[in-house]
């Protein structure tokens, strides 16, 4: 009976250390972050802590060890005001400009992906922002011209992004003003050969 009893112990400690989590180091699956993503932000309203970029925030929520939270917009790539060379892309002080606008001193909702992902590589939220009045901030973004819709990662609005995007191309609103095939994100370029192609 000792034996048992010993042999119960040594297992319930086995289970414990390799299903217990480490604090501070040990990775959570997928399948839990997004559990816990869905629960702590999905529908969720926040003040906006800062704007990085004009599809880059921070809401003010804890993350883990960080004080904030740093969302992404879900479906769109605005220009990057640090490109690889240091200088700005085509149109990225202005896309930042308007976001900035759209989201300082602001509460905004997030709305998470239900059935996908909700971090993406770098670990930011992946999220859809709701301003006040009702309005998408990523679908204002690519209807007024201050980013792209992102063609290399596929979401609930992949369709209605691209078309919102080419309303904006075709009516030349924001960055397609003037853009140049030179202008457009290396993605964009190998994703599609023939845009702005002359």
């Amino acid at each position: 009976m000792g034996a048992v009893l010993i042999g119960f112990a040594v297992l319930a400690w086995f289970d414990r250390a390799v299903v217990t989590p480490h604090r501070g180091g040990a990775s959570r699956s997928p399948q839990h972050t997004t559990a816990r993503d869905l629960a702590r932000y999905h529908g969720k309203a926040f003040e906006v802590a800062r704007v990085v970029d004009g599809d880059t925030l921070d809401i003010a929520a804890s993350d883990g060890e960080n004080a904030t939270t740093r969302v992404r917009l879900l479906g769109i790539d605005a220009p990057e005001t640090h490109a690889p060379d240091d200088r700005p892309a085509h149109f990225a002080m202005e896309a930042a400009a308007f976001a900035r606008g759209q989201l300082s001193g602001r509460r905004v909702t997030v709305h998470l992906e239900e059935d996908g992902r909700t971090r993406g590589h770098y670990g930011r939220l992946l999220a859809y922002v709701v301003l006040p009045d009702g309005t998408v901030l990523n679908e204002q973004l690519l209807a007024e011209g201050y980013a792209y819709a992102d063609l290399r990662f596929r979401h609930g609005f992949y369709h209605k992004y691209r078309q919102l995007e080419g309303s904006a191309r075709a009516l030349g609103k924001g960055l397609w003003a003037e853009a140049k095939r030179d202008d457009l994100p290396a993605w964009l370029q190998r994703m599609r050969p023939d845009l702005l192609a002359d």
